[in-house]
């Protein structure tokens, strides 16, 4: 007898329960969508409705930055990431939505619309989502920053840097001009002023200030007193504002100044002899004795403890003529230990009056050579500390003549320097400069490219530039014609070699 296989049970695959649109009569799964389906759902139901179309967006024109509101502005290129999102957050209500894609759509540059797309999500009931595009449309319009309204006011600012250095000459201030330019220290500055003995520097920040001054202190010896004065109090919150005054004062000490050092302290900086010559300006004041080679310095806190003037400057230096020069021996980096015979430039052809001296300048001097130096001999030196220098034991060591550096002849018209140096743009004080200061600022600054030409030490940190060709060779042509008509001695040697040169690609003010 055959047996039946026996029968199993299987169930139906549970099906989803459907009902018909309410207004299409499409089937829907009524438990996730309701009683309508998505395409009739999507024609009813805007889920961005509410978040504006237009919207406008604040930049200044000056500084090229964008209003973020309430009060911040930033920088953002356009079609960047920072942009984008500053327009999201223009959006009111867009933090109710998801957002799933944003997007720039080309505009023309120059029509000042900005045009975003943005997709966004949002649940209209449970288990159903809506997606949906839209497009945002940005008018930029311009409008000053504080910052850049302040730059163009007189009288805004925050903090002001005053630079003083009470010296008859500026060659410091040159200096310093270079050094700022070239580490760009003076970019937060909203205003630069030439005042009769320094410049004075001013920003809108204080903390803008406060840097400007720690650069000053790694580069110059300089001495700084902090001021504040009251501008305005809240007396409900008790919010003040200030504004601030920083008095820089560099020492009053030059490169190539004669200085007669107080005993006590030739003695405490290792027993130096008190005459000395100055060879450099730096974080310190760097003395040299150019007798015996023996180098010192003198900061800053030690030399305000007790301060000091030199006995001589750049102004009072005299011509003399190398007669005979004898190398002793002894040198330290540049300088080379020599005894030398000279006479002044001024008595050559007569019964002149030779002087011996020892000087640091034996290797660059040589027989015939001009030499600058501080003529001592019959000299009267209105100055404490040189007439203590002469009732101490001291006095025979001061010298009749005291040699400072190797002189060059120019030429009657000037040097065609193949060089030039970047200037600040200053703001000059309200009287004009009279003819005679006007006369004195060019001296010092022919005096100082003199320096920079001759101090290979002092060149290397600047910033030098390449001179304009057409300029340069219309200036060698010209000096080429005045010294065929002259016998003016040539001052080969200082040409500074091209590749010590940068190409200029910045629009600033130049100085040859």
């Amino acid at each position: 007898m055959q047996v039946d296989a026996p029968a199993y049970f299987t169930p139906a695959p549970k099906s989803a329960a459907t009902i018909l649109c309410a207004d299409c009569g499409a089937p829907v799964d009524g438990t996730i969508s309701g009683a309508f389906c998505y395409d009739c759902i999507k024609l009813k139901t805007d889920v961005t409705e509410g978040i504006q179309r237009e919207a406008t967006l604040h930049m200044c024109r000056d500084c090229d930055r964008w209003l973020s509101p309430p009060n911040s502005w930033v920088v953002a290129p356009p079609e960047s990431r920072e942009l984008l999102a500053l327009c999201l957050r223009k959006l009111r209500g867009l933090n109710k939505l998801r957002i799933i894609d944003a997007s720039f759509i080309w505009t023309e540059p120059h029509s000042r619309r900005i045009k975003v797309k943005i997709t966004v999500q949002s649940e209209i009931s449970e288990g159903a989502i809506m997606q949906q595009s839209f497009e945002v449309e940005y008018v930029q319009n311009y409008h000053q920053c504080p910052d850049c309204a302040k730059s163009y006011t007189h009288n805004t600012w925050r903090a002001c840097v005053q630079v003083r250095q009470k010296v008859p000459h500026k060659r410091t201030f040159l200096f310093l001009e270079q050094l700022i330019l070239r580490h760009g220290a003076h970019k937060d500055a909203i205003n630069i002023k030439e005042c009769h003995d320094g410049i004075d520097f001013f920003f809108a920040q204080k903390n803008h200030a406060e840097a400007f001054v720690d650069f000053l202190k790694a580069v110059v010896p300089a001495h700084v007193k902090k001021s504040q004065e009251l501008i305005s109090m809240d007396v409900h919150t008790s919010v003040r504002s200030y504004k601030f005054s920083y008095s820089a004062e560099i020492v009053p000490i030059c490169k190539d100044d004669l200085v007669v050092l107080p005993i006590p302290l030739a003695k405490k900086i290792g027993n130096i002899s008190p005459m000395t010559l100055c060879h450099k300006i730096g974080t310190s004041v760097y003395l040299l004795d150019p007798y015996t080679l023996q180098s010192a310095d003198v900061s800053t806190d030690v030399y305000w403890r007790a301060p000091f003037r030199p006995i001589a400057d750049v102004q009072e230096l005299t011509e003399f003529i190398v007669l005979d020069i004898e190398p002793l021996g002894p040198s330290k980096g540049r300088f080379a230990l020599a005894e030398a015979t000279v006479v002044r430039a001024s008595d050559m052809g007569g019964n002149a009056q030779e002087y011996y001296t020892r000087t640091h300048l034996g290797g660059v001097l040589n027989v015939g050579d001009s030499v600058m130096g501080y003529h001592l001999s019959g000299t009267n030196f209105n100055n404490e500390l040189f007439d203590a220098l002469e009732n101490s034991k001291y006095a025979n060591t001061i010298p009749d003549v005291v040699l400072v550096k190797k002189h060059y002849a120019r030429k009657k018209k000037g040097k065609s320097r193949n060089w030039r140096l970047k200037r600040m743009n200053k703001e000059e004080s309200e009287m004009l400069p009279r003819k005679q200061d006007q006369e004195r600022m060019e001296r010092d600054f022919e005096m100082f490219l003199r320096d920079v030409e001759e101090d290979e030490e002092l060149r290397a940190g600047l910033a030098l530039y390449k001179a304009e060709q057409e300029r340069l060779k219309a200036q060698q042509q010209q000096d080429a014609m005045d010294t065929e008509e002259s016998e003016v001695g040539d001052d080969e040697g200082l040409e500074i070699p091209m590749e010590q040169l940068l190409d200029d690609f910045e629009d600033m003010t130049m100085a040859e």
